[in-house]
């Protein structure tokens, strides 16, 4: 988002790089830094993933500590991206006293929900699921209902933020659109980069579902 110079007329000539909060910034630069761990595990870290029938035998960790594994190093890069680039204005909005809380409950839960609907869907499957994919699209859903008022970054300035009703127009189109191509990759089947694996395009829908309604609360 550009800034007109009136905006702030204290600010300086020169600005920092990176505006994303430190938070937005931590959790995807996270995700490299674990995937370098899992390449040394000598399963890959498979049995930290989760399996829709974990559900009928009671194993619930999955549903967690799948999203500290992936898949390949273009499935972690976009993951990053995506947090980082849908995380920021979420950071933005929580603030500094207990955002942090609040920022990490929504993605923890964003993925844990996708990963459960994921289970659900093929209950009695026992392919692994991992990647955090679910959770960033929870941050993806909740930025869709952000507006910052004013042009400038949320956060930043008088009247801090809108928050979209989930029927507003803007929110539909953004929603429909994220929906459509998640269609597409399932009639697709695979991902160029992902090294023939199949991508869980259901738990990516939940989980912007999920953020879509969880961020008015």
């Amino acid at each position: 988002i550009m800034q007109s110079p009136h905006d702030d007329p204290t600010a300086s000539a020169h600005q920092p790089i990176f505006r994303a909060p430190f938070l937005a910034l931590l959790v995807a630069a996270s995700m490299p830094l674990l995937f370098w761990f899992q390449l040394g595990l000598p399963d890959f870290g498979l049995s930290m993933a989760f399996r829709p029938n974990d559900l009928e035998t009671g194993h619930w960790m999955g549903l967690f500590t799948s999203m500290l594994l992936h898949g390949g190093w273009m499935h972690v890069l976009m993951n990053a991206f995506g947090a980082l680039a849908f995380g920021t204005p979420i950071a933005r909005l929580f603030g500094r006293s207990v955002g942090p809380g609040f920022f990490l409950l929504l993605y923890v839960a964003s993925g844990a929900i996708a990963a459960l609907g994921f289970g659900m869907i093929h209950y009695q499957s026992d392919a692994p699921l991992i990647g955090a994919s679910g959770a960033v699209f929870g941050l993806i859903g909740a930025s869709m209902r952000l507006v910052s008022p004013n042009g400038l970054p949320i956060g930043r300035g008088p009247g801090v933020v809108l928050l979209l009703p989930q029927q507003h127009p803007i929110v539909l189109r953004q929603a429909g659109a994220w929906i459509a191509l998640n269609l597409i990759i399932a009639l697709v089947g695979t991902v160029p980069g992902f090294g023939g694996q199949g991508v869980a395009w259901e738990a990516h829908i939940i989980g912007l579902v999920f953020g879509m309604l969880a961020i008015g609360p």
